[in-house]
């Protein structure tokens, strides 16, 4: 009799055949056990060594197909999320299969220029993409001593972050914003002017200063159509699209949808970091609608809440993003992430924004009353703060009196700020000297330094230059923060913009003077012909 134990040929045979098949073991459990369905979940019994995070396909009983995702498990009980609803799931004649693995998105280089709904489908009408991967869109866990200190600078051409509050490659830097206020504006800004700092007289290396070095990844959750169209038509019109992969989750796509697009575009970015060697900008917005999300899914869980009924994770949750920003060792790659968040009500102890500057180092606040004033992009400096911007500038990476510049440019707009609200209480005749000069100063840099062009482009250079002819309003002796070797190199100059005007003033100065001139000649010729007739008519007299 032969033994009926199976050989090793056949039981390799065998595994062969269950050979993965997009990632997912084949042949799959199917169930149909299917006991209770609330909200976004659904919740299945006698379910046989499930796994969090695996993904799970249900077949409903008209054929069609949906998504879902194992949220939680206990015993032989699985909760599942759906991708694209409970509507129209049977409890009894939906059939659920799980495929052994967690979610996977195919990445490749193809996915640049690239538009994608907020599952990582491609919505632009464009070719299939060829995956030269597929990678787990929780990714994997940095360990701490492989990351290496962000370092250099991430130029966005706007004057107010890129010189006092520089992004270094790595970062993690978030844009604190309100409704109604102009950040998808400012976003769109930063994706069509972002790239590395070009320093005059470096070589351009493969994994340096290039510009076919830097992408951007861009994410957008829960916006409305008229958002999503402002993103679509102002990259593919500015010709920013070739560089930018953009996911698009919108207000009426399902809310589960919002927990993915994050995660979906962070693995994008990982690939193109680490893999491809590129330095990555990630811009998310709106973090809210993340948030509020990942509440409605608590709430369905019927969880205990937190603050504001958010659930108590949402800060593990929030860092499972946020961290994935960094250096990694060995690797010349980077990922920069701003995600951008809308304050309820303009108020920064909000839990979102609360939790969000615990993790991030860093924030750029959008502020009302500039936007009310007519400023963009309504950048207040002085709540804003970029924590690892000391080691991002400087001789070695933009120029030597940056560091210096910010800082007085802070301290005089402050003053100016103080000098401003006295002048509101005592008049303008009890102010000194030096407060009448930090007002002035606070007035220019408002109007010439924060207040710029949705499409201006300011390299980090000329903000700087524009800066120091703020700054020399003041008398050398006030520039307290400025070391006397900066002083003595730069203070003398004149920017080319500074020098333009002093001679278009010099120059319609002069012209103002001839044509003084020219009036007072032919005032004294009348004079003098009037005077001619008088004597002519006495002396026919």
């Amino acid at each position: 009799m032969s033994d009926p134990r199976m050989s090793d040929k056949e039981l390799f045979d065998i595994n062969a055949q269950a050979a993965v098949k997009n990632y997912s073991v084949d042949p799959r459990l199917d169930y149909k056990t299917v006991s209770a369905i609330n909200g976004p979940l659904v919740v299945l019994d006698n379910v046989k060594f499930p796994s969090y995070n695996e993904i799970v396909s249900l077949t409903l009983p008209d054929g069609s197909k949906r998504g879902g995702q194992v949220l939680e498990v206990s015993g032989n009980k699985a909760i599942v999320q759906v991708f694209e609803g409970t509507s129209g799931i049977d409890v009894k004649d939906t059939h659920i299969e799980f495929t052994g693995s967690s979610m996977k998105l195919p990445v490749s280089e193809d996915m640049l220029g690239r538009i994608f709904n907020g599952s990582g489908a491609p919505i632009d009408k464009g070719p299939r993409v060829f995956a030269e991967d597929y990678l787990d869109i929780n990714g994997s866990p940095i360990n701490p001593y492989s990351r290496t200190y962000p370092e250099e600078m991430i130029q966005t051409g706007i004057s107010t972050i890129d010189t006092m509050n520089s992004i270094a490659r790595g970062q993690k830097i978030p844009i604190f914003s309100a409704a109604g206020l102009p950040h998808n504006e400012i976003a769109a800004q930063i994706c069509r002017q972002a790239g590395l700092v070009k320093r005059p007289g470096a070589t351009k290396g493969v994994h340096d200063d290039h510009e076919d070095n830097f992408s951007i990844v861009f994410a957008a959750m829960g916006v409305n159509m008229e958002t999503a169209r402002f993103f679509k038509q102002d990259f593919e019109e500015n010709g920013s699209l070739d560089r930018v992969t953009l996911f698009l989750n919108l207000a009426n796509d399902p809310t589960i949808e919002r927990i993915i697009t994050p995660r979906l575009a962070l693995t994008t970015a990982e690939y193109y970091a680490y893999q491809l060697e590129k330095h990555v900008l990630v811009v998310l917005t709106d973090m809210t609608s993340y948030a509020d999300a990942l509440r409605e899914v608590s709430a369905a869980r019927e969880e205990v809440p937190g603050r504001r009924g958010y659930p108590g994770y949402m800060y593990t949750d929030l860092s499972t993003i946020y961290e994935r920003a960094g250096r990694v060792a060995g690797r010349n790659g980077s990922i920069t992430q701003i995600p951008i968040l809308t304050m309820p009500n303009d108020d920064m102890t909000h839990p979102i924004p609360d939790l969000t500057g615990y993790i991030t180092e860093g924030q750029i606040y959008v502020d009302r009353q500039l936007h009310n004033r007519q400023i963009y992009p309504p950048i207040n400096v002085l709540p804003s703060l970029s924590r690892l911007m000391k080691s991002a500038i400087g001789a070695k990476h933009t120029r030597a009196d940056h560091s210096d510049v910010s800082n007085q440019m802070y301290a005089a707009y402050a003053t100016g700020r103080d000098a401003a609200s006295m002048k509101a209480v005592v008049g303008e005749e009890a102010l000194s000297a030096e407060d009448k000069l930090a007002i002035e100063f606070m007035e220019g840099f408002e109007q010439k330094f924060i207040k710029q062009g949705a499409y201006e482009n300011r390299h980090i250079f000329n903000s700087l230059d524009i800066g120091w002819d703020l700054l020399r309003i003041f008398p050398k002796e006030q520039l307290n923060r400025i070391s006397p070797k900066i002083i003595k190199e730069y203070y003398a100059r004149r920017s080319k913009k500074a020098s333009d005007e002093d001679e278009s003033d010099k120059g319609k100065e002069n012209k103002s003077t001839r044509d003084t001139s020219n009036e007072d000649g032919q005032k004294q010729q009348e004079q003098s012909s009037s005077s001619n007739k008088t004597d002519k008519l006495v002396d026919d007299e």
